[in-house]
């Protein structure tokens, strides 16, 4: 079951030594700024950047109908919760998934010399990338509020974290991909149940 899930038949081993394999000065900084910024230490920074540009998003609809201002409060303020929601749940299942499987980090998976490490080594709790998941819960999550331009720019930030924990060779591409699969499923579930629980107090007023 290992060699088709995670191994992919030898791709995912391939495919981490295609992108751990692009080096350059520029290249390396830029991967290291995609880790940074999909740490999930940034939740506190991030919610609030949320709230803030909810709160500008709301302040533009002066012109408008007290029912238009209503329902865009209302999607802000689900986003939010959304985002709040899947965070909070991710962090006890990423947590039980990393321990119960313990899958092996490249620099214990594979020889020293045979890839890039341009990052403190870790050895243990590969699967799944804790920075894909909270990539894509951001990115899931603040979905519902942009349009074609900006959903392109939330799927390029999405990658870019996923791409740069493999280019700096503490990741394979199937913990990358579990992660994001992991925090997709989290945040669409979470909205679902926010939702479902506003109808129902909607209901009963």
């Amino acid at each position: 079951m290992k060699q088709v899930l995670y191994d992919w038949g030898g791709f995912n081993l391939w495919l981490f030594h295609a992108i751990n394999n692009v080096r350059g000065e520029f290249f390396d900084r830029l991967m290291e700024l995609g880790t940074a910024l999909g740490d999930h230490s940034q939740f506190e920074l991030y919610v609030t950047l949320l709230a803030m540009a909810c709160l500008w998003w709301l302040s533009r609809t002066i012109q408008r109908t007290p029912a238009e201002v209503s329902a865009r409060a209302l999607a802000g303020l689900t986003v939010v919760a959304t985002f709040s929601l899947a965070y909070f749940v991710e962090g006890y299942l990423i947590t039980w998934l990393k321990l119960s499987l313990d899958y092996p980090r490249p620099p214990l998976a594979l020889l020293p010399k045979s890839f890039h490490l341009i990052a403190k080594p870790e050895f243990h709790h590969s699967l799944p990338s804790g920075h894909a998941t909270f990539a894509m819960t951001l990115g899931a999550s603040l979905w519902p509020l942009f349009g074609r331009n900006g959903r392109l720019l939330l799927a390029a930030f999405v990658l870019w974290v996923g791409v740069s924990r493999v280019s700096l060779g503490v990741h394979f591409p199937a913990d990358v991909l579990a992660g994001y699969l992991i925090g997709l499923l989290v945040v669409l579930t979470s909205r679902l149940l926010l939702t479902r629980v506003l109808l129902v107090a909607h209901v009963r007023k």
